[in-house]
């Protein structure tokens, strides 16, 4: 297994490559993993940049002391995948954040459709947007990422609309779709934009203007995936398609 993945700021080192790991990514290395003196770790600050580290010591319950000589940027993959996830019900908007970043999405972006139950507004829309980030934040440690997949604001039908037509590859999962996703022509580099819709499915009014903007609608397998794992199996055929799983 891979060394255990911990969040900083910064990798600004004192003398000898000395890093103090302290806070809560202190206390979890700490008190949670019990990390030990010669044991490996991964420092990162979620954006590309990353170190390999040796744990030399411990301090109190907080603090891990470890060995950082060099910081290595993890170039950003090619091409990328964003997901337009529509706003599931309850807790499952987490569980698609999860396994998403799990298989590697690089951009989330949560989308108001239509038929969405749920409706982030005030409050209630600021704190899942804080809960969707934390999410892609830890499942992005779990599964030993160094560059954390962003989570961007909720955006409307309009905002999405223009977000297909700026593609080099823009699909909808639909079942009116001719084409199996399996077979579809990817580009090797640029962006690839995936709209999952919600429980209710895509109206066809957006329907409409997702294909205006150039975004085809394709279907997965004759099974019907729920919105919370449908852009997880998606995401899967298009990261081992496009070689980035190779």
């Amino acid at each position: 297994m891979t060394a255990p993945v911990f969040v900083v700021e910064h990798f600004d080192a004192g003398g000898g490559g000395r890093y103090v790991l302290d806070g809560p990514e202190g206390r979890h290395a700490v008190s949670v993993k019990r990390l030990r003196p010669g044991e490996d770790v991964v420092l990162t600050d979620g954006a590309g940049r990353w170190a390999d580290c040796v744990v030399l010591d411990t301090e109190g319950k907080d603090r891990l002391i470890v060995q950082l000589d060099s910081v290595t940027e993890e170039p950003p993959e090619e091409p990328r995948v964003t997901v337009v996830q529509a706003l599931p019900k309850g807790d499952r908007g987490e569980l698609a954040v999860e396994t998403m970043t799990e298989v590697g999405v690089d951009t989330i972006v949560p989308w108001a459709a239509a038929r969405c139950i749920t409706q982030w507004k005030g409050d209630r829309g600021l704190k899942a947007l804080g809960k969707w980030r934390a999410t892609a934040r830890e499942a992005g440690k779990q599964s030993r990422r160094v560059r954390f997949p962003e989570v961007t604001e909720a955006a409307t039908t309009k905002q999405v609309a223009a977000l297909l037509a700026g593609a080099d590859f823009a699909a909808v999962l639909h079942e009116s779709g001719d084409e199996p996703l399996a077979t579809a022509e990817l580009p090797s580099s640029g962006e690839i934009v995936l709209v999952v819709g919600p429980e209710g499915g895509v109206a066809p009014e957006e329907l409409a203007l997702f294909e205006g903007a150039g975004a085809k609608p394709y279907r997965l397998g004759r099974s019907v995936l729920r919105t919370s794992t449908a852009g997880t199996a998606a995401a899967a055929v298009l990261l081992a398609r496009t070689g980035r799983w190779s």
